[in-house]
């Protein structure tokens, strides 16, 4: 063994090493904020640049844990989550590429490797990171073994594209164990690092909502959920997603109270139109739903609260399907309890004094509670405008949007009508939720992203019960439905070039939307019904982890069964069973290789019984094998992978 070649393979090994954190680091800087995701990237490249002959000082790498750690925590608000936790791992991991000059550096960084792997799944399970956690586990596999190689001191000189088969090889045996836990291991109700999520990792709607809150959110084209209706559909402009009722005003923001969840749904009766659906929604780590106005029955695992919102018994930290029903109705909650019209009509003292007293004057003139919610909603229609660059409030948040700016977007229009309406003592509450969406042509279903959010107000009127009105769609009525939802299937990709892309967006949210329900949906009521075939309509536990174990064991018995197969007495290198495969054809022609028989030896023995031609390929075959197999890699400039080929291709013919 020289220097030389174990210079050669650690170089190689180094390589390997480098490109494997790379490839399992990409999919968790996918999910990090782009500023630190640049940041953690210029630094795990410089770190893997500079440090073959030696590490980093240990000063340099104090300063820059310090350094990169205070980043990671002002990215995430300096709040504690699973994607804080996430980001720091994977800051550690470019400062572990600064101490890659050993072996047993290489080693550890494989292992930190795949932690990064498993946190990228803690936050997304999507095609993209199953594509590229497989390909970083392929460069791995191919990388523990150039590590192998240079332990034993060889210089692996097998080409690229025999590493690559053999680390498919590896990987094809080992999925059939891992579809066996997939399939048959006993789901748990709860995820195992049961984390919450840092409030400030996901956007979307929450139980707070003041002027100016949505601004990042309006212009978030991620999917918040895809409903998907079975049989009759609702008019487009009739598709308003119910989500948390906001009753507390404290000035400036919004809230909902505890009590809301607390007392049961009030019933909906007479209704004129029953519609029935399904919806596939996001993770949200947040404990509420959302169901198409106005939902009959409560939601499974979860139930509705006395305002009809839905919420579940537990975070929504996984993909969630469940389905609903809505009703067309008349008259909902008629009679309006005593304790319920106070929240609807308690505003706090000491603000809004300009819109308290026009309200007065204003209702004072008008002959009844609609006439007075005709003039306010007539005056939005013609002197407010619709703008996502709103002007900021200051104390009297309804007063210097009525007065002043008089323009901003659906949380100022509801905000400000709100006030106004418990102002003339009407009651009214803030609905928040989604309104309209996508309809993708492909898979027929709906896709609702979190740009369609929406805020909306319900007001109660005698005799008539709560309605909802849409202030922002009074300032504009054309502009609301085109502004949420029309032709923006394709995301960011179909706003481009005119929508020609659109086709491609919606294919690809097709498949996103199967693979949703193919592989993320797979929860525990559909594992239990796999063993139906057997006549076992809902597993047990107990019978999951014996079909667990089953079908583990035969996976396991077929990966040995198969490199058992693949073992050869002189090794199991692709050489060898190449060589082998040439023996067992001169086997079948009753030219038996004794087992003590050299390579060379056999080759003499057995050329006079074959055609000339063929007996001085194989003299030539056997001398190239023994001169790659036992000679100094040094001394040989030979290609392995073409004496492969050429062996392979081997047909010897008698005389």
């Amino acid at each position: 063994m020289t220097e030389a070649l174990v210079s050669a393979g650690f170089a190689k090994a180094r390589s390997a090493a480098i490109l494997s954190a790379g490839l399992s680091a990409l999919p968790l800087l996918l999910l990090t904020p782009n500023a630190l995701a640049a940041s953690l990237a210029v630094v795990g490249g410089l770190a893997a640049w500079t440090s073959r002959d030696r590490p980093w000082p240990v000063v340099v790498r104090m300063i820059l844990t310090v350094a990169l750690t205070g980043a990671v925590l002002a990215s995430y608000g300096f709040g504690f989550g699973r994607d804080t936790g996430s980001a720091l791992l994977l800051a550690m991991l470019a400062l572990k590429l600064s101490e890659t000059s050993a072996l047993r550096d290489l080693r550890s960084l494989i292992g930190f490797s795949l932690f990064a792997l498993f946190a990228a799944f803690l936050q997304d399970q999507g095609p993209l990171t199953l594509a590229l956690a497989v390909l970083a586990v392929l460069v791995m596999a191919d990388t523990l073994a150039l590590i192998a190689d240079n332990e034993a001191g060889m210089d692996s000189r097998d080409g690229l594209a025999i590493r690559a088969r053999r680390a498919l090889l590896w990987v094809a045996l080992a999925a059939p164990l891992a579809l066996a836990g997939f399939w048959f291991y006993p789901r748990l109700a709860a995820p195992l690092w049961g984390v919450p999520e840092n409030a400030l990792a996901r956007t979307g709607i929450s139980e707070t909502m003041a002027p100016g809150d949505w601004l990042d959110l309006l212009v978030d084209d991620r999917p918040a959920f895809r409903a998907r209706f079975k049989g009759a559909e609702p008019e487009r402009t009739q598709l308003y997603w119910r989500g948390p009722v906001l009753w507390d005003f404290d000035g400036r923001t919004w809230t909902r109270p505890p009590w809301a969840a607390a007392r049961p749904a009030a019933a909906l009766t007479d209704a004129r139109a029953v519609f029935e659906y399904e919806i596939t929604l996001e993770p949200s780590d947040r404990r509420f739903l959302f169901a198409l106005d106005l939902p009959i029955d409560d939601p499974p695992g979860g139930q509705l609260g006395a305002d009809l919102s839905p919420y579940a018994e537990q975070p929504v930290r996984d993909l969630t399907r469940y389905g609903m029903r809505a009703a067309v109705v008349d008259t909902f909650e008629a009679e309006l309890p005593a304790r319920v019209r106070q929240s609807a009509l308690r505003l706090p003292p000491g603000f809004n004094p300009r819109s308290r007293q026009l309200a007065q004057e204003w209702r004072a003139d008008a002959d009844s509670d609609q006439a007075f919610i005709e003039r306010v909603l007539d005056w939005f229609n013609r002197e407010f405008s619709y703008t996502l660059a709103a002007p900021p409030l200051g104390r009297h948040t309804g007063d210097e949007f009525l007065f002043d700016t008089r323009e901003g977007y659906c949380e100022h229009f509801s905000s400000a009508f709100t006030i106004l309406m418990r102002q003339a003592g009407i009651p009214a509450r803030v609905v928040t939720g989604y309104v309209g969406g996508y309809r993708n042509p492909i898979g027929d279903y709906w896709l609702i992203q979190q740009s369609d959010a929406h805020a909306w107000v319900e007001v109660w009127l005698p005799g008539r019960g709560w309605l909802r009105l849409d202030p922002t769609a009074a300032v504009d009525p054309s502009r609301i439905f085109e502004r949420y939802g029309q032709d923006r299937g394709a995301g960011a990709m179909g706003q481009m070039l005119g929508g020609t892309f659109a086709p491609l967006g919606n294919a690809l949210d097709w498949l996103r939307e199967g693979w949703n329900q193919m592989l993320l949906g797979f929860n525990a009521a559909r594992q239990q019904a796999l063993l139906k075939p057997f006549g076992i309509d809902e597993a047990s536990r107990v019978q999951l982890l014996i079909a667990f174990a089953v079908s583990a064991a035969l996976a396991i018995g077929f990966a040995l069964w198969f490199m058992a197969r693949q073992r050869s007495p002189s090794g199991t290198e692709p050489l060898v069973a190449a060589w082998h495969r040439v023996c067992r054809r001169l086997a079948r022609a009753g030219l038996a290789k004794h087992p003590w028989e050299t390579a060379s030896a056999f080759s003499a023995r057995v050329s006079p019984s074959l055609r000339d031609d063929h007996a001085k390929q194989l003299a030539l075959l056997s001398q190239r094998f023994v001169s790659l197999r036992y000679a100094e890699p040094t001394t040989n400039g030979d290609d392995p992978s073409q004496l492969i080929r050429t062996l392979n291709a081997f047909r010897p013919l008698h005389r």
